[in-house]
């Protein structure tokens, strides 16, 4: 589970404690390579003297002291011959403190008959004064590194930040009336996917509030007309004193116009259950099995019509994640109105066919064909002399935008007739997906 922690303070931290680290290892190390790099050199020089003593020296014996001018003033060494130590048996290098004095001392072997050693004694006080020197620099230093660090960490941690921050005072001046499009060619190639899926997002909404809007305009225009009807209609009826059969025709009539009231309140709330099923999970499934299997049904409606549902579905097999609910709004409406539209002995076609994008399902109708200078997809928009309260394309359009898909509905070129496409991409942009 991710934390409620800021991130901008967990970046902080992070890079503060890994530079920390960082520079107290490479501290560590600069120092220790410097420090060893120098006694390395000081120990080389010892031992290239400790040959050239006991080569060129005569014999001398354990306790006695190598007084040499050279020795002393030039090399600035010690030399006393001294009895084997115990345990050591090689060249051995010791470190002794004396008077606030240091001192590196060789041990070299120098008389095996007689189990002697030289010991060649050096100062070395000033080469530990430069280390601690040089120790107090590293630690200032890291120090000051270690203060560069932290403000640059926050420097990068607010860099980082900010385009989330411009991202949330951007979502929440957002209202129905200002719903823009995110600018994703402004932000880093890591933030442009957020950036596209808020864009999604926002256009979901924006096709919400519209539709709603025009919902509510024409729910009220749809059900005041009716309304104003049946009241003229008895009105007028009690203008005077009418015969029975006068006062039945007219209940009648108020009961045909509630029923298409009924029918439109049903239709309303079709959209209510939509807009539930939009958060329903989707499942991965076979689209082609499913229009298949849905398409028996289909077929059935349509012989009841007297006419004929025509299937070519391809490819034989399309895996998807949808929602199943969902789409079955959209090609059930899509199958209905060719069926309502398509005259007696015509023939609708239910196909589907694979894109370099995704795959498109179209149902061909021989019907009128549709008048493309009006929005179809509207809320109670009509076209032709059927009846119907002008819904079910506003669902299936819903129902689209909701899962990521397209619709279209465009007049055939070959002959009489509507195509209803819908265009299912590879990456649906479904809610939950």
């Amino acid at each position: 589970m991710l934390s409620s922690q800021s991130i901008r303070v967990k970046l902080l931290w992070r890079l503060i404690i890994a530079s920390a680290i960082l520079i107290a290892l490479f501290s560590t190390f600069l120092y220790g390579f410097i420090k060893k790099s120098l006694y390395e050199e000081i120990q080389d020089q010892l031992l290239k003297q400790a040959r050239f003593i006991a080569l060129t020296i005569p014999t001398y014996h354990a306790g006695e002291r190598i007084e040499n001018s050279y020795l002393k003033k030039t090399l600035n060494i010690s030399v006393t011959i001294v009895p084997k130590p115990p345990f050591i048996n090689n060249t051995t290098f010791q470190e002794y403190k004396k008077n606030n004095k240091k001192y590196l001392v060789l041990l070299y072997p120098y008389n095996f008959k007689e189990q002697t050693f030289l010991k060649i004694e050096k100062e070395i006080t000033s080469l530990d004064n430069i280390l601690q020197k040089l120790y107090k620099i590293i630690i200032f230093t890291t120090i000051l590194a270690f203060g560069f660090i932290i403000f640059y960490a926050s420097l990068l941690s607010n860099y980082l930040t900010q385009y989330i921050t411009n991202l949330n005072k951007k979502l929440t001046s957002l209202n129905e009336h200002m719903l823009k499009p995110i600018k994703i060619k402004d932000l880093p190639e890591e933030f442009q996917p957020l950036a596209k899926a808020l864009n999604r997002l926002i256009n979901r909404i924006h096709t919400f509030v519209k539709y709603q809007k025009e919902l509510f305009i024409g729910l009220a225009h749809e059900l005041k007309t009716p309304l104003a009807v049946m009241k003229l209609k008895n009105e007028v009826t009690l203008l005077r004193k009418r015969s029975e059969e006068e006062y039945i025709e007219t209940i009648k009539l108020n009961i045909k116009t509630i029923n298409e009231m009924n029918k439109m309140i049903e239709n309303i709330l079709k959209i209510g259950r939509q807009e539930g099923d939009q958060f329903e999970p989707p499942v991965q499934l076979d689209l082609i099995q499913y229009l298949q299997e849905k398409s028996k049904n289909y077929q059935l409606l349509a012989k009841n019509e007297e006419k004929e549902l025509i299937v070519d579905l391809q490819p034989k097999n399309y895996t998807t994640t949808i929602q199943p609910t969902l789409l079955n709004h959209i090609i059930q409406n899509l199958i209905q109105n060719a069926i309502k539209f398509t005259p007696t002995g015509g023939k609708i076609l239910l196909k589907s066919y694979p894109t370099t994008k995704g795959i498109k399902i179209e149902v061909i109708d021989e019907g009128p064909g549709i008048n493309e200078n009006i929005d179809l997809f509207a809320p109670f928009k009509r076209d032709g002399k059927k009846g119907g309260v002008g819904l079910g394309l506003f669902l299936a359009k819903s129902a689209a935008d909701a899962m990521g898909a397209t619709i279209t509905i465009q007049n055939r070129k070959d002959k009489k007739g509507a195509i209803a496409s819908l265009f299912i991409p590879t990456q649906l942009a479904c809610p939950l997906c």
